[in-house]
């Protein structure tokens, strides 16, 4: 019986069951009606006993077609399991790093994504491994460079580099009485490096998820619309996502993305696209959006990521 651990952000765990918006919900779902031995874990519940990596989890099951866990917390050397799903959501910060060390002590489970690549990628920052297919762009903190690369280019973006789902993106007009302000507030008055893209006027129309596995880019995608207050997508739920093709073009220009993140580790990733453009390389706890795309497109997709994880995810074993 194959036995796996999914490595689980902590509000995730608060709200375990019933709770299908979420990937792991599917996958773990999945492995279990395939007989495997799940176990759930969150970052606090990692250690290291002089070379050891363990986890204090808690074993899953399945009741009715729903997912549980049992409430006995139970320590398991991390290398007794096959498969490692690490999947913590942002904010990066230093507890996030610290439990991607626990790991480079982990020698037999395939770990996916890696979480030394994971650590060794930021999903802002490292998506310039792909400049030609993104909007301009600069990383800096510098108040003067913002300004100069505002003017340039009449609207901007700013993002933090370290967090997730829109949470602190900051839109900017040439002009803004509020300038300085939201830079300086941005960079910790110039002490902290953030984003800044030029603003595509397409993210009105919402952006695009494509979703990469292993090597190939799945032909299937969504498109993220805005909500009404906000000029990126900000709301999880059927209203804000439409069912999205990917163009041929598209297809082409990415597919040598999915094949450079899988050969640093990364096998699952969600690209945010606008108009053929990359705004950010998701890599921590890429959402696959399974439950729309199963309703939209009349698949099972948690089935195709499964069989991909259970045979080439495992070939090293």
């Amino acid at each position: 019986m194959r036995k796996i651990l999914f490595v689980i952000d902590k509000i995730e765990l608060k709200y375990f069951e019933f709770n299908n918006l979420v990937t792991n919900f599917w996958l773990i779902k999945e492995f279990l009606e395939r007989k495997c031995e799940v176990y759930i874990t969150t970052i606090p519940n990692l250690s290291l006993k002089k070379d050891k990596a363990f986890a204090k989890c808690y074993e899953t099951f399945t009741d009715n077609g729903n997912i549980f866990y049992k409430d006995v917390k139970i320590e398991k050397f991390i290398d007794d399991f096959e498969l490692v799903m690490f999947r913590p959501d942002p904010p990066v910060d230093i507890d996030y790093i610290n439990a991607t060390y626990i790991f480079d002590f982990v020698t037999r489970p395939r770990i996916v994504n890696s979480p030394r690549a994971i650590r060794d990628f930021n999903e802002k920052l490292h998506s310039v491994y792909f400049k030609n297919l993104m909007s301009e762009n600069i990383v800096t903190s510098s108040l003067k460079d913002i300004e100069t690369f505002l003017t340039q280019h009449k609207q901007i973006v700013l993002k933090p580099l370290n967090r997730c789902f829109g949470s602190g993106v900051m839109y900017l007009y040439e002009g803004d009485p509020n300038t300085r302000t939201i830079i300086n507030t941005m960079t910790n008055n110039e002490t902290t490096l953030i984003m800044v893209q030029d603003f595509i006027p397409g993210v009105k129309r919402g952006d695009k998820r494509v979703l990469t596995l292993g090597d190939k880019v799945l032909k299937y995608c969504i498109k993220k619309l805005p909500s009404s207050d906000d000029f990126k997508f900000n709301t999880h739920n059927d209203n804000f996502i439409e069912k999205e093709e990917l163009t041929e073009q598209e297809l082409a220009d990415f597919t040598p993305v999915a094949q450079k993140l899988n050969s640093m580790g990364i096998s699952l990733a969600g690209l945010d696209v606008i108009d053929g453009k990359i705004i950010e390389v998701n890599v921590t706890s890429p959402c696959y959006f399974i439950k729309e795309i199963n309703h939209l497109y009349n698949v099972n997709l948690e089935k195709e990521i499964c069989d991909f994880l259970l045979t080439h995810a495992l070939l090293s074993l």
